[in-house]
């Protein structure tokens, strides 16, 4: 098994569009733009070369490097973000790349270190990502809520937005499942042919892009965390993260 180590760049992708809570990425937490909280987090990961911004809009290029950080432009026509990190990645040369959720200002540096640490090891994994176990059982019946089933060698089995498993009541050990956090790791290679990839049955009924990678036969490596990034989709959600980040400051 293989130790070389290989060069990551970490790339946040942010727009302001967001129907649920309007300008989410430069909504202030604690006194600091999101986005900023994510990048401070990010730039805590030892394996990350860099870590950029890449977005579509001025006013947060303007945010990003007001606090030190570095954005780079993008066309505004991306479908996704994942679209969007390609383009960066058109023009950078590192072998890997974690996408990192603009909108989790939770994200743990050490989860981020751990997607590389699987990269160095195992050279047939292509693209990778995190989950957290849980056992609330709204979320789990949430559908705004993905969760993932994997194999015994941690490899997605399937993502949905319904409640999978299914529990029929008797199962062994306690009620939890595993909910996706949405962090991705990509070979660089692998990145640039899959947003070639045209969406997948499955794809757009779920509205679940790393299907498409399921739907093609490829594999995606499933790394549980100790603890939830959370997406922050509300008020409610920003009013939750200011409490933690309170309890857990980040440390530059």
């Amino acid at each position: 098994m293989s130790t070389d180590l290989v060069k990551a760049l970490g790339v946040i992708p942010a727009r302001l569009g967001s129907t649920r809570l309007p300008e989410k990425v430069l909504r202030l937490i604690d006194g600091k733009p999101m986005i900023q909280h994510v990048w401070e987090r990010a730039r805590q990961a030892k394996k990350l070369e860099d870590v950029i911004v890449a977005t579509d809009d001025t006013r947060i290029q303007q945010c990003v490097e007001g606090f030190g950080g570095k954005a780079f432009m993008t066309r505004r026509d991306h479908p996704n973000g994942t679209s969007r990190i390609a383009e960066v990645m058109g023009r950078f040369k590192q072998s890997l790349v974690i996408n990192i959720q603009g909108d989790q200002p939770l994200v743990d540096p050490k989860a981020l270190d751990e997607m590389v640490n699987i990269f160095e090891r195992e050279k047939d994994v292509e693209v990778l990502t995190l989950a957290v176990r849980m056992t609330n059982k709204t979320s789990f019946e949430n559908p705004n809520v993905v969760k993932v089933v994997c194999d015994a060698e941690g490899n997605a089995l399937y993502f949905s937005r319904a409640g999978i498993p299914f529990f029929q009541g008797k199962q062994s050990g306690a009620f939890s499942f595993l909910k996706h956090l949405g962090v991705y790791g990509y070979r660089r290679d692998f990145l640039l042919k899959f947003v070639d990839w045209k969406p997948g049955i499955l794809e757009d009924n779920e509205k679940l892009e790393q299907l498409r990678v399921l739907e093609r036969g490829r594999s995606i490596r499933v790394i549980e965390t100790a603890y939830d990034f959370i997406s922050v989709d509300t008020e409610e959600d920003l009013r939750e993260v200011e409490k933690r980040l309170q309890k857990n400051p980040i440390r530059n």
